[in-house]
């Protein structure tokens, strides 16, 4: 792109027109205008979003920012950026434009953040979306085990299936070996028509599904059959060392803390585990986590990341954001209010003793 911005210096034209106010013109060249924008120009709109203050106007391959100079120089660097992205191939979407944007205001650069594509399947490049995502996989490259815990749509699963992948295609293990609680989440086992493995296929579904996406369809059934990949409930788990493996364990949340602990002790020489969930969304009938256990009792051991998604790295609709703020903040409300009549019932049950002893 001729005439890019560099930090802290948009060209500024002849139409400037007081000191804290920025004209500023940029010439896109060698990229498609409808990969910066996005169909219907939904990224301009996002672009937009981002500095509201700014005009934005597109007329070919030029794009116009008038506003408040600071928000200039940051529009203009943020657009400068999103064209490096779609140079190195990056499909841009909403996601891409706002973190690009967080990630400028942290001193990064975007096109380097988001750019690492993990594996290509079918055409499509599976790659981190969000600031918290590229910190999640960076931690599963540089460590034994790794906890993913955050909201739904955070792509906790999915990335660590992609390296699960990415990890047998490069040989450096013999096996995936992915894994789920077959927990009863208002429905009990029993009830359901078929055989156990019929049970059981309904809670394994997801993770095939995602192996069908990452893989040829005709090469996973092969795989399967041959152990190189295994799905399996985690009691399948129990009893088992397993060595020079990609070990994924999903919805950990509904794991109790002795599942957890047999489940982490299967850990064998040349094995990485990722273990993802949402400590938030618990089916298990007493509520007793092994996975938020977890967070406390291994927490500071070496060669143990806890990587915490937030709503920022939700890639889903952007309405699922929203919905993950709005429940953190009723549960926020929830335990604050519970926690004040906790105090009062103690607050009661003190001034009932207090008064059982004067009469005494």
């Amino acid at each position: 792109m001729p005439d890019r911005l560099e930090p802290g210096e948009p060209q500024l034209t002849s139409g400037q027109a007081r000191a804290d106010h920025d004209h500023v013109e940029l010439e896109v060249d060698g990229v498609a205008m409808v990969r910066l924008l996005g169909p219907q120009d939904r990224l301009l709109t996002t672009l937009e979003h981002q500095y509201p203050e700014v005009e934005v106007l597109v007329r070919g391959n030029r794009v116009s920012l008038d506003g408040p100079a600071e928000q200039v120089r940051a529009a203009g660097r943020l657009v400068d950026e999103l064209v490096e992205l779609v140079r190195k191939g990056v499909d841009l979407g909403p996601a891409e434009v706002t973190t690009s944007r967080r990630i400028l205001e942290n001193g990064g650069a975007p096109a380097e953040v988001l750019s690492q594509a993990i594996l290509t399947a079918r055409g499509k490049a599976i790659r981190p979306k969000t600031l918290g995502q590229k910190a999640y996989v960076d931690a599963i490259d540089d460590n034994t085990i790794t906890f993913g815990i955050g909201p739904a749509g955070t792509g906790k699963t999915y990335l660590a299936m992609a390296k699960a992948v990415q990890a047998l295609q490069r040989k450096e293990v013999e096996r995936i070996i992915l894994s789920r609680p077959a927990i009863e989440a208002g429905e009990r086992l029993g009830f359901l028509p078929g055989t156990l493995t019929d049970k059981i296929d309904p809670y394994l579904r997801p993770l095939y599904d995602a192996l069908n996406e990452m893989m040829d369809p005709e090469l996973v059934p092969k795989l399967l059959a041959s152990g190189t990949v295994e799905v399996a409930p985690l009691a399948y788990m129990r009893g088992r060392t397993l060595n020079n493996s990609f070990v994924v364990l999903d919805e950990a949340q509904n794991t109790t803390p002795e599942q957890m602990k047999m489940f982490l002790t299967r850990l064998g020489f040349g094995t990485k585990m990722v273990v993802t969930g949402d400590v938030t969304q618990v089916d298990l009938p007493t509520a007793a986590s092994g996975l938020r256990l977890v967070t406390r009792v291994l927490n500071g051991i070496d060669d143990i990341h806890f990587a915490t998604l937030t709503s920022d790295d939700v890639v889903r609709h952007s309405l699922v954001g929203r919905i993950v703020d709005a429940y953190t903040e009723y549960d926020a409300r929830k335990q604050a209010r519970d926690h004040e009549r906790r105090e009062a019932a103690e607050f009661a049950n003190r001034a009932e003793r207090r008064k059982g002893l004067r009469k005494s």
